[in-house]
């Protein structure tokens, strides 16, 4: 579908780029010649993926182990890159958390673990790149990651919805703001692309997958991650310099179909709640475990 080198000379950041969709937008930026950085919390999951990528594909992808929930390591990151080899051309907000719970069931730390992340790292990372980028005069293109729940909310997801509908305003509202500078922001609401982390939170015991869902769904499949990397591809290309502040659902019309997503969980009870807190108490002790690595 790109031609060959389309991303010759972009300098590219994707958070949360070591697992998931973030793995897989950084290898097609890699596949047409940009030079990668990927950030997240687990640094040796981020230089095994850096090392496969780079044997696969060749180029350069760095790694910076961060966690965005803090403002002023995230501006020291976004310093350290334009110290190695000037300003970025492009950043990709992918990196996110949720988990499926009711809402009266949640702490304050829980609702915190997911906004911190996705709301306000997202805004940490797109402020320290944006305000660089003006300050040098540079053009500068943003892609952010949502969910198509920022137009019909979902339940059992709150913290999620709430923070990705920030992320779709701030896409817009930024789009106006710095469309003078030639920065440029945009949001993919993919639907149901599987990936292990985030799909043993959302469907426990389900293998990550909902099979129903997906049957639900008007082309009655799961996304492909090619479908994903092609739509961030396009929005990054300067050859779509005057798309800005859309956000575009990539999700094969589910939304308009079946609305929010979870509802087949309002006929939970005690027991089923029980036992989904238990598979993701589980897998978040493994993600620990393997950060401590």
């Amino acid at each position: 579908m790109f031609q060959p080198g389309l991303f010759k000379g972009k300098r590219i950041l994707v958070t949360g780029g070591g697992t998931g969709l973030g793995r897989e937008m950084a290898d097609k930026y890699l596949e047409l010649g940009a030079d990668i950085y990927i950030c997240g919390r687990r640094k040796e999951v981020l230089d095994r993926t850096a090392k496969e990528l780079m044997q696969q594909r060749g180029g350069s992808v760095k790694t910076r182990a961060i966690d965005i929930r803090d403002a002023e390591s995230v501006d020291k990151m976004i310093e350290s890159i334009w110290s190695d080899g000037g300003p970025l051309t492009g950043l990709v907000n992918n990196a996110a958390g949720n988990f499926i719970s009711r809402t009266e069931d949640l702490s304050h730390r829980g609702f915190d673990a997911i906004a911190n992340t996705v709301f306000h790292g997202t805004f940490y990372t797109t402020h320290a790149v944006g305000k660089r980028w003006i300050k040098g005069g540079d053009k500068g293109s943003v892609v952010s990651i949502v969910v198509t729940w920022v137009w019909t909310g979902s339940p059992f997801v709150v913290p999620s919805a709430m923070s990705k509908a920030g992320i779709h305003v701030m896409t817009q509202s930024l789009a106006v703001e710095w469309g003078r500078y030639g920065i440029r922001l945009n949001a993919i609401a993919p639907g149901l692309f599987p990936t292990e982390g985030a799909g043993k939170r959302l469907y426990p015991g389900k293998d990550g997958k909902d099979r129903d869902a997906s049957k639900a769904n008007p082309m009655g499949r799961f996304g492909r991650m090619p479908e994903l990397q092609n739509l961030a591809c396009f929005l990054m290309a300067d050859g779509c310099e005057w798309l800005s502040g859309q956000t575009i659902a990539l999700d094969g019309a589910g939304w308009q179909a079946n609305g929010g997503g979870f509802t087949q969980m309002l006929s939970w009870g005690d027991a089923e709640w029980e036992n989904a807190r238990a598979l993701i108490k589980a897998q978040n002790e493994k993600d620990k475990a393997q950060r401590s690595v």
